[in-house]
Parts: structure tokens; C-alpha cells; sequence
């Protein structure tokens, strides 16, 4: 719950049918909290939205669930959810939603839509903290060519776990390869970064963060019960499990962990994520991930070495061994030593020198580190194909 307003909470959870008339709703005040109406067509106008999202229209005629979770006034926020069959390629999707009842209806916005965030910053339902992450202007996808998240992976630093599916559509097979299956380690199941907390569904947690990015965590057991807590890096979500309370299948323990930007699913591939970049395969549920120049496979063993800074990069000497560090920005200036393939590194700025081509293409970028020394941009991982901190 929204701590710190005077909004009066309810739980109104409508579980619908192929048709929004076969609506049902029952209205449960919260442990001391104020009765309050909700418009009967409330349910029925978030899962019109909702049907007609990209997301769920392929699918035939969803149930679908409405979670009214807070009401002021004209005011009301919650969840709706698109249940998934129990069958395996299947998961749930869904929004967190506001709407606010005008003369003409409701005006209702999902997390992610430019419009959510116009809602948010008027709402008397937000907490000032939700409000600092709700109402920031969706970024262009995948910010303008910058692929940083900021993110760890949704386990403990220091920890290696499994990773038993690589990319992956939310729902299975389908694009884009937005997720991947982590097993393993002390299966508590911890938020990748910063950010407001929601229930989706049972077994689901929903995380936004900040430069439009959220986070999808399926399949928990034990997990918390949130309605828009601020969870730090590392906050425990729950614990690795087979719930499939909202649709699909799980066959073994594990978290199924997907990436969003603004209202979608986006490829989770090219994102650095615990300092390893995300890669796809030949088909769903193959590829891996590379840190460096060490590459994990599917079966294969991914340590989370923790966020990677907005002005860090990790050296990828393109095949092992280290990567010399120069006086300036080309290989005419002195060797100031080394750095070993897979290290953090800072960077203060950048300059154009000589060209170098690395794993991922040909550059004359070279980049000032925070002991003076230079390196060569083709040989380091940042998630932007230019600088990162200005020019020096």
C-alpha cells in the first residue's frame, strides 16, 4: 500500500471472461480503511485497454483480472492482468494502471505510456517516492542507442547461478527475446535495481525503474506483497519457484526474469546486466552471455559481479589476456601497463585517436580512465557506441 496519503484503500479484483459483461467484482476495504465506490465501469474500461494492447491481442479471447488496489475520489490505480493457459511458451502479461473518471469516462494510462506519467504527477494516490519514478517522460527505446540498465542480476552479488533458458520471448518463442531462466545459487530471488514495487499477479512482481526500464519476476514463491514499495538494489522479491497462479508452465525451480522499456517487452540482448551483455542464439532459449571475453552459455554459470556505473566500462580484449593502457589516445603515446580482460573500468572522458577494431566493429574512440590512462573504445564494453562522459 501507498504509505504517506490520505487516499482511502480498497482491494476491487474483477475476474473476467472472453466478454467484459461477464464481469464480476467484489469490493473488500482494507484492514481500516475507508469504504469508498468504484464506477462499475471502471473494470470493464481497464480491460478494454487491455485487450487492445499488442501484448495480449493475439491471444483468444484471455480471462483477464482487474486489481483495483487504491481509490481517492476520482482517482483510482491498481493491476490488470492477462492470464495466461497453464501450458508450457505461455506467461501472463499486464499493466499497472491509473485512471482518473472525467465527464466523458475514464481516462485510464498503463505504466510506460507518456500519458502515466501526466496521471501520476496529479494523483493524489502516489507517494512522493512512486512519483519520482512514475512521472519520468518515457526515454526512446533503448534510450537513443544506449543500452545501460544500471542492473544487476536479480540475485545476490557475488553469487553465480544457472542459466537454464537464454533469450527468450515473455511468453516463450514469441519476439522479442525480452527474458531469460535463472536457477540456482540461494534461489532468493532479488531486485535488479532501484525502483517501485507491484504485485502483479501471485508468483509476480513487477519493478520500474528509472530511465523507463521495468522488470518482470515470474514463478516466485514466498514473494512479497507490494503495492508500490521502494525496493533498493538487492531487495528481496521472493524465492525461486513453480507458481504458475496467472497461467504457463515451470518445470523446475527457477525465476523467469524479463526486461521492459516504456509499455513493452524489449530484447533483452545487447543489455548489460551484472556486468554481462546479453546475447540471443539461434532460435528461443539458446545464446548466453558474455562478460569480457568469457562466454556462458545455456547450462552454463553467470556470477553476478554487480551494477556497471553509467561511466564504467568492462574490457573485452577480444579473446583473452589484458589491454594496454597509453599516455593519450593512440598507440604512439607510452605504456602506462595493463588491464586484465573482464575488469571495471572508470572512464573521466573521451577522444578521438588511432582506429581499432574490437568485437563489436572498428572505432577511433579512445577513453581517458580515472588514473589518467587511456584505452582504446573497441575493446571495452560500455552498452554506448560513443562516449560516455563527454569529450575530454
Amino acid at each position: 500500500m501507498a504509505g504517506g496519503t490520505a487516499a482511502a484503500l480498497l482491494m476491487v479484483t474483477g475476474l473476467i471472461g472472453a466478454a467484459p459483461s461477464a464481469a464480476s467484482a467484489a469490493v473488500t476495504p482494507a484492514p481500516g480503511a475507508a469504504s469508498a465506490a468504484v464506477s462499475p465501469g471502471l473494470t470493464e474500461a481497464v480491460t478494454a485497454k487491455l485487450l487492445g494492447t499488442a501484448e495480449v491481442s493475439r491471444a483468444a479471447q484471455p480471462e483477464t483480472r482487474v486489481t483495483v488496489s487504491r481509490v481517492s475520489g476520482r482517482w483510482a490505480f491498481g493491476t490488470a492482468v492477462a492470464l495466461a493457459p497453464r501450458q508450457e511458451d505461455a506467461h501472463p502479461t499486464g499493466s499497472i494502471f491509473i485512471a482518473r473518471s472525467e465527464p466523458a469516462g475514464w481516462r485510464i494510462a498503463f505504466d510506460g505510456e507518456a500519458a502515466f506519467g501526466d496521471l501520476a504527477a496529479g494523483s493524489p494516490l502516489m507517494t512522493g517516492r512512486e512519483k519520482s519514478v512514475l512521472t519520468t517522460t518515457p526515454a526512446p527505446m533503448y534510450a537513443g542507442g544506449d543500452y545501460r540498465t544500471g542492473m544487476a542480476l536479480p540475485f545476490g552479488v557475488g553469487q553465480t547461478w544457472t542459466l537454464t533458458s537464454g533469450p527468450h520471448g515473455w511468453g516463450g518463442t514469441e519476439s522479442p527475446y525480452s527474458s531469460v531462466d535463472l536457477a540456482g545459487g540461494d534461489q532468493v530471488v532479488r531486485a535488479a535495481r532501484a525502483g517501485a514495487a507491484y504485485t502483479m499477479c501471485q508468483g509476480w512482481i513487477r519493478v520500474i525503474h528509472d530511465r523507463g526500464y521495468s522488470t518482470d519476476y515470474y514463478h516466485l514463491w514466498n514473494s512479497i506483497s507490494v503495492n508500490g514499495a521502494s525496493v533498493g538494489q538487492g531487495a528481496v522479491l521472493g524465492n525461486t519457484g513453480t507458481d504458475v497462479t496467472c497461467g504457463g508452465a515451470a518445470y523446475g525451480r527457477h525465476v523467469h526474469f524479463g526486461l521492459r522499456q516504456n509499455s513493452a517487452y524489449v530484447p533483452i540482448a545487447g543489455h548489460d546486466i551484472g556486468k554481462w551483455v546479453l546475447a540471443n542464439g539461434a532460435a528461443a532459449y539458446q545464446g548466453g552471455a558474455r562478460h569480457g571475453s568469457a562466454w556462458a552459455g545455456v547450462g552454463g554459470g553467470l556470477y553476478n559481479y554487480g551494477a556497471l556505473g553509467f561511466n564504467q566500462g568492462v574490457v573485452d580484449a577480444n579473446g583473452g589476456g589484458v589491454l594496454t593502457r597509453r599516455a593519450g589516445p593512440g598507440t604512439g603515446y607510452g605504456s602506462l601497463g595493463s588491464v586484465a580482460d573482464g575488469a571495471t573500468v572508470t572512464i573521466s572522458c573521451s577522444a578521438n585517436g588511432t582506429s581499432h577494431t574490437g568485437r563489436y566493429g572498428t572505432t577511433a574512440l579512445w577513453n581517458r580512465l580515472s588514473d589518467g590512462s587511456w584505452v582504446s573504445d573497441a575493446y571495452l564494453s560500455t552498452g554506448v557506441n560513443g562516449p560516455i562522459n563527454g569529450w575530454c
